[in-house]
C-alpha cells in the first residue's frame, strides 16, 4: 500500500518519459496524482517548466526529446480528459488545468521570440501539441487566445522553415473558415502560395479548412512544383471537399492534370483517393459521375477517368451497365445518352486491349459486325436535320449536339469490332458508304466515318476508288426530273384517249361479227385490235419517259463542297506518301481543291489549303508548283487559314528541304548545262537569285515569331525548331530569336510554345558540336539585344544573367552526347574555349559597359580546356588593366589564378612524361583518358550544381524573381551565421560509405540523453 501511495517526482517522471517502451498513460496518471497531492502549485509549475527547458534547447529531432514533449503535452491536457462525478471536483480540476496550462502557455509565449532557433522551434511545437491534445469542446481564455494567435502569426514569418511549420500546426485550431477576415485563414492563404519551402506548404495544406475562399488555393496546389505537395493536395480534396463544392471546370482540370502527372505517386493518389471519393458521392454510379464531368465537352478527361476506374475493377463487373434485356448486346436507341455511349466505347476499347483475357467479355458487350452496322445506320438516320426555324432554338441545337456526340462514340466503337470475317466486313463497308452518301448525315460525323472506312480497307488504290465514288455521288447525285413541255404531254394524252375509243369500237364490232358468223371480217378486226394494243403500249412508254427522267445534277452549295473536301482530306491523310498523285487524284485536285482555294467561304478555303498541303507531300513537282500559292495564302488570308498554310509549308520543307523554292527557270537552265556551257556570270547571278529566294521565304516564316496571334507565333516557332533539329536549317539569328521568344514575358501564358522550346534547346544543343557552335554565335547578339531593349519593351524585364547562364549550360562540352564526342567534329578547342575568347574581346571592346558583370560571371562558369594556353592569359591581363569594377576584378583574378594553376599542373604532367621517356601502351592511354574523364566529370558535377537547369519553370528569368532568389540566399546565409551550436552543420566533404556495424555504433553514440541535463542544478 505504501508503494502505491508513493508520489512520482517531476524529475523522475521526465527521466522515465525518455525511455522508448515506457507506458506514458500510466506515467501521466502517476504525475497527475503528484500534482493533485502537492499543495504548492506554483512550485510545481516552476519545476515542470525548468525540466522542460532542457528539451527545448535541442533542435535536432531526437527520439528522447520527442517523447518528453509528447509526455508533457499529454500531462498538461489530461485534466480535460478526466471524468468527474462531483461538481466540486470538476471545478477544482478546471481550476488546476487552467493554472498549469495558462502558466505553460505564458512561459512558451515568452520564449517564442528567443534568438535560438531551437527554442523558437520547440516553443511553437509545444503550443501546437498542447492545442492539438485538447478535446474538441475545450475552451481557453480570450486573452490567452489572442496572445497565442498573435505570437504564432509572427512565427509564420520566421526564417527557419521548421518553426514556420510548427506555427502553422499550432494555428490550425484557431482558424475560423466562416469569417472572411480571419487573420489565420489569410495567413494560410498567403503561405500556401508564396512560401519557398515545400514542407511549409504541405503543413498549410493539411491544416487549412476548406471554404469558398480557400478552395481555389487548395486546388491551385495541384500545380505545385513539388510532387509531395501535389499528392497531398489531391488527398485533401478527396477527404475534405465534396464533389458538389467544385465547378465542372475544376473537376475536369483536376482529373486532367492528376491523371497525366509526371509522378506515379500523384497518379495513384488521383486514382485511389480522388476518383474513389467522387464515386462514393454518386453512390457507385459511374454514369452519374460521368454526367458531373460533362463528357460532351471533356471527353478525353472522361476517357482517362474511366480507364483509371476500369483498372481497379474486375472485368466481369464492367459489362453490367451495357447489357440489354433482349440479349442483342446493344443499348436500345431510345435509352442512348452521351454518358452510356462513351462508357460503352471506352469499355470496348479497354476490354479489347486485354487480348485473350477480355475476349469473352467483349462478346457480351458487342454484337456481330452486320448487326452493329444496321444498328448504326438506324441511329444515323434518326438524327434530325436543322431547319431555318430551329436554328434559333438553343434547346433543340443542344439536343442535336448530344445526338451527334453519341453518333461519334458509336462510330468509334467500330474499331473494336472483329472484321476478320469477309461477309461481315463487306456489309459493314457497304453500310458505311451508304451513311456517307446520305444527305442527312451531319458534317461533324464525316471525319470519323471516313477514318473507320479507310482503316478497314488496306489497299491504297481501292481507298482512292471508293472515296472518289462517294465524292461523285455526293457532288452529282441522280435526280428525277419532270417533262419540260406540258403541250407534248397533252397531245400524248389525247392520242391515248383516241386509241382507247377505237379499241372499244373495234371490240364491239368483233363481237357482232362473231354473232353473225362473219369470220373473215372478224379476223381483220382481230388484227386491227392487236395493232391498236401495240400503239397503246408504245404511247404509254412515251408518256412515262416524259413524266420520269433521271439525270445527274452537280451541286455546288457550301455544305456539299465541304463534305467532299472533308472526304478528300481524310483520304490524303490515310494514303501512303509512296502512292503519289494519279489521274484520279489529279481530277479531284482540278475540280475540287484548286477551286476551293479561291472560294468566298473561309471554311472551304481552309479545307482546300489542308488538302493542297497533303497533296504537296505526295509529289515534289506538285509541291514546287503550288508552293508560291501557299505563301500567298500565308500572307493575305484569315488567321485560321494562315495557320493551316503555315503548317503545310513547314511540312513540305521538312519533306523536301529547299527544293520547292527553285523556279522552273532555274531547273531548265540546270538541265541545259549538260549540253551548253553558259557564261560564269550568269550562273553566279542565278545562284544569287536562288539564295535570295530562300532568304525571303525564311524571313517570311520567321516574321511570324513576332505575330500577335499566339497560334501563328507558336506554329512558326515549332516549325523553325523542327527544321533546325533535323539539320535542314542552321541559323544563329533564328536561334537567338527563339531564345528571346522563350524568355519574353508576353509568351508566359503560351504553354505549348514554352514547352516546345524548353524541350528543343537542350536536345538540339547536346546533339552535336555544330549545334553548340550555333549557340555560341547567338550568345553575344542575344545579350546585346536584351541590354539595348528600351524600358517600354517586355524584354526589359528579362534577367540577362539568367540568359547567359542558359547559354553557358547549353554549350558545355561535357553535355554533348557520346556519339557527338567521338565524331570528327570534336576538335581540340571546345566551344567554351571559343566562347571565352569572344567574351574577353567583348569586354575589351567596352570595359565600362554595365554588362561587364554578366560577361565576367559567364566567363567564370565556363569549362575551359588546357589547350587554350597563353592566349586567354594575355586577354585576361589586358582586361585586368582596363576594367575598373572591383567585383569584376576579383572574379577575373580568381579565374586567372585557377587557369594558371590548371596550366601548371598540365605542364608538370607533360614534363614528367617526357623525363620518364616511357612509351605508353594503348591500355595506359585509355587509363589516362579515364582518369581525366573522372576529373572532368567531377568538375562538371560541381559546375552543374552551380548553374540552373534548363528544364526549370520558363518564366524564371524575370528580374523580380531573381531579386527574391538573392534575398533568399542572403537569408539562408544569415540563418547559417545565427544558428545554434547544437545544430549539426552539413559536411561538405565526401565520406566513404561505412559498414552497417559502424553505422549502428555511431547511431548509439549520437543518441541524446537528457538525464545528464536533468541531474545538473541551475545556478
Amino acid at each position: 500500500m505504501g508503494a502505491e501511495k508513493k508520489l512520482l517526482p517531476v524529475k523522475e517522471a521526465f527521466q522515465l518519459a525518455q525511455q522508448p517502451h515506457q507506458n506514458q498513460a500510466k506515467l501521466v496518471m502517476a504525475l497527475s496524482r503528484t500534482y493533485r497531492a502537492v499543495g504548492d502549485k506554483a512550485g510545481f509549475h516552476e519545476e515542470f517548466a525548468r525540466r522542460l527547458r532542457y528539451a527545448m534547447v535541442v533542435y535536432k529531432r531526437e527520439p528522447a526529446v520527442e517523447r518528453v514533449l509528447e509526455f508533457a503535452a499529454k500531462f498538461v491536457t489530461s485534466f480535460h480528459q478526466s471524468d468527474a462525478d462531483e461538481e466540486a471536483e470538476e471545478a477544482e480540476e478546471e481550476e488546476d488545468d487552467g493554472g498549469i496550462l495558462n502558466y505553460l502557455f505564458t512561459f512558451l509565449l515568452k520564449s517564442h521570440e528567443a534568438n535560438s532557433n531551437a527554442v523558437r522551434f520547440r516553443a511553437c511545437q509545444l503550443i501546437s501539441k498542447f492545442l492539438g491534445s485538447m478535446p474538441e469542446n475545450a475552451q481557453i481564455d480570450n486573452d490567452l487566445f489572442d496572445k497565442i494567435n498573435e505570437a504564432m502569426l509572427i512565427r509564420l514569418k520566421d526564417k527557419i522553415p521548421n518553426v514556420r511549420i510548427q506555427a502553422v500546426l499550432a494555428l490550425s485550431r484557431l482558424q475560423d473558415p466562416k469569417d472572411d477576415d480571419c487573420p489565420v485563414v489569410n495567413a494560410y492563404a498567403t503561405l500556401i502560395e508564396n512560401d519557398s519551402n515545400s514542407e511549409v506548404r504541405r503543413a498549410v495544406l493539411s491544416c487549412i479548412a476548406p471554404s469558398a475562399k480557400t478552395l481555389p488555393k487548395i486546388v491551385g496546389r495541384t500545380k505545385d512544383v513539388k510532387e509531395a505537395v501535389r499528392k497531398l493536395a489531391y488527398q485533401v480534396l478527396a477527404e475534405k471537399v465534396h464533389m458538389r463544392a467544385m465547378t465542372i471546370a475544376q473537376r475536369v482540370m483536376l482529373l486532367q492534370q492528376g491523371l497525366n502527372d509526371r509522378s506515379d505517386a500523384v497518379k495513384q493518389a488521383v486514382q485511389k483517393h480522388l476518383l474513389q471519393s467522387w464515386l462514393r458521392f454518386t453512390e457507385g454510379n459511374i454514369l452519374e459521375l460521368l454526367h458531373r464531368l460533362d463528357v460532351e465537352n471533356s471527353s478525353e478527361v472522361a476517357v482517362s477517368a474511366l480507364n483509371a476506374l476500369f483498372s481497379a475493377t474486375p472485368l466481369n463487373e464492367l459489362a453490367e451497365i451495357c447489357k440489354s434485356d433482349d440479349g442483342r448486346q446493344l443499348i436500345p436507341l431510345e435509352t442512348l445518352t452521351p454518358e452510356n455511349a462513351l462508357y460503352w466505347r471506352v469499355l470496348c476499347e479497354y476490354v479489347k486491349s486485354k487480348g485473350d483475357e477480355g475476349e469473352a467479355v467483349l462478346e457480351q458487350v458487342l454484337p456481330e459486325p452486320v448487326v452493329y452496322a444496321e444498328y448504326l445506320l438506324s441511329y444515323i438516320q434518326s438524327i434530325p436535320v436543322v431547319s431555318d426555324e430551329n436554328k434559333s432554338d438553343f434547346s433543340y441545337i443542344g439536343n442535336l449536339m448530344s445526338k451527334e456526340f453519341i453518333g461519334q462514340q458509336l462510330i468509334l466503337i467500330i474499331k473494336s469490332l472483329d472484321t476478320s470475317e469477309e461477309g461481315g466486313r463487306k456489309r459493314l463497308l457497304a453500310i458505311l458508304q451508304e451513311i456517307l452518301t446520305l444527305p442527312t448525315t451531319p458534317i461533324s460525323l464525316l471525319s470519323f466515318l471516313v477514318e473507320r472506312l479507310l482503316c478497314i480497307i488496306v489497299d491504297d488504290n481501292k481507298r482512292i476508288q471508293i472515296v472518289t465514288e462517294i465524292i461523285s455521288e455526293i457532288r452529282a447525285p441522280i435526280v428525277t426530273v419532270g417533262a419540260a413541255d406540258p403541250a407534248d404531254v397533252r397531245k400524248k394524252e389525247l392520242k391515248m384517249a383516241e386509241i382507247k375509243v377505237k379499241l372499244i369500237e373495234t371490240k364491239e364490232a368483233l363481237e357482232n361479227c362473231i354473232n353473225l358468223q362473219d369470220f373473215n371480217q372478224a379476223s381483220e378486226l382481230k388484227e386491227e385490235i392487236k395493232t391498236l394494243e401495240d400503239a397503246k403500249i408504245n404511247l404509254l412508254k412515251e408518256i412515262e419517259q416524259l413524266e420520269i427522267k433521271e439525270v445527274h445534277i452537280e451541286k455546288n452549295d457550301v455544305e456539299t463542297l465541304q463534305k467532299c473536301l472533308i472526304l478528300c482530306y481524310e483520304l490524303l491523310k490515310q494514303v501512303s506518301i509512296s502512292a503519289g498523285i494519279g489521274a484520279t487524284m489529279n481530277g479531284i485536285i482540278e475540280s475540287l481543291i484548286l477551286p476551293g482555294i479561291v472560294s468566298v467561304h473561309p471554311v472551304l478555303r481552309n479545307l482546300a489549303v489542308l488538302c493542297l498541303g497533303c497533296c504537296g507531300l505526295q509529289n515534289l513537282d506538285f509541291a514546287s508548283k503550288h508552293f508560291v500559292l501557299l505563301l500567298q495564302v500565308l500572307q493575305i488570308d484569315d488567321v485560321t487559314i494562315k495557320i493551316s498554310a503555315l503548317k503545310a509549308v513547314f511540312d513540305q520543307l521538312m519533306a523536301f528541304g529547299v527544293e520547292p523554292f527553285k523556279t522552273k527557270k532555274i531547273k531548265a537552265l540546270q538541265s541545259e548545262d549538260a549540253e551548253v556551257n553558259n557564261d560564269g556570270d550568269q550562273e553566279f547571278k542565278e545562284a544569287e537569285e536562288e539564295t535570295a529566294t530562300v532568304k525571303n521565304v525564311l524571313k517570311l516564316l520567321s516574321d511570324f515569331l513576332d505575330s500577335e496571334v499566339p497560334e501563328l507565333r507558336t506554329g512558326a516557332a515549332e516549325g523553325l525548331a523542327k527544321l533546325m533539329f533535323s539539320g535542314l536549317l542552321v541559323s544563329s539569328r533564328i536561334l537567338s530569336r527563339l531564345i528571346l521568344l522563350w524568355y519574353n514575358p508576353v509568351t508566359e501564358e503560351d504553354v505549348r510554345l514554352r514547352h516546345c522550346l524548353g524541350v528543343f534547346f537542350p536536345m538540339f544543343a547536346y546533339a552535336s558540336r555544330t549545334n553548340q557552335e550555333c549557340f555560341e554565335e547567338a550568345f553575344l547578339p542575344t545579350l546585346q539585344t536584351l541590354a539595348s531593349a528600351p524600358a517600354s519593351s517586355p524584354l526589359a524585364e528579362v534577367d540577362i544573367t539568367n540568359v547567359a547562364e542558359l547559354f553557358v549550360d547549353l554549350t558545355r562540352p561535357s553535355g554533348l552526347n557520346p556519339q557527338a564526342k567521338n565524331s570528327q567534329d570534336y576538335q581540340a578547342l571546345s566551344v567554351h574555349d571559343n566562347l571565352a575568347i569572344k567574351i574577353c574581346n567583348e569586354i575589351l571592346t567596352c570595359p565600362c559597359s554595365p554588362e561587364i558583370r554578366v560577361y565576367t560571371k559567364a566567363l567564370s562558369s565556363l569549362e575551359l580546356s588546357s589547350n587554350l594556353g597563353q592566349d586567354l592569359l594575355v586577354l585576361l591581363n589586358e582586361i585586368l588593366e582596363q576594367v575598373k569594377d572591383r567585383t569584376c576584378l576579383r572574379a577575373l583574378e580568381k579565374i586567372k589564378i585557377q587557369f594558371e594553376k590548371g596550366n601548371k599542373e598540365f605542364d608538370d604532367q607533360a614534363e614528367a612524361a617526357q623525363d620518364d621517356n616511357v612509351t605508353m601502351t594503348p591500355f595506359q592511354v585509355e587509363d589516362e583518358k579515364s582518369k581525366e574523364a573522372r576529373k572532368t566529370s567531377l568538375r562538371d558535377v560541381k559546375a552543374t550544381r552551380a548553374s540552373k537547369s534548363t528544364q526549370q519553370k520558363t518564366n524564371r528569368g524575370q528580374r523580380k524573381r531573381t531579386a527574391s532568389t538573392r534575398n533568399r540566399r542572403r537569408r539562408a546565409a544569415e540563418v547559417g551565421s545565427e544558428s545554434d551550436p547544437e545544430i549539426p552543420e552539413p559536411e561538405s566533404e565526401m565520406k566513404m560509405r561505412l559498414p552497417r556495424r559502424a553505422k549502428t555504433a555511431a547511431l548509439e553514440k549520437s543518441k541524446l540523453n537528457l538525464e545528464q541535463f536533468l541531474n545538473e542544478e541551475i545556478s
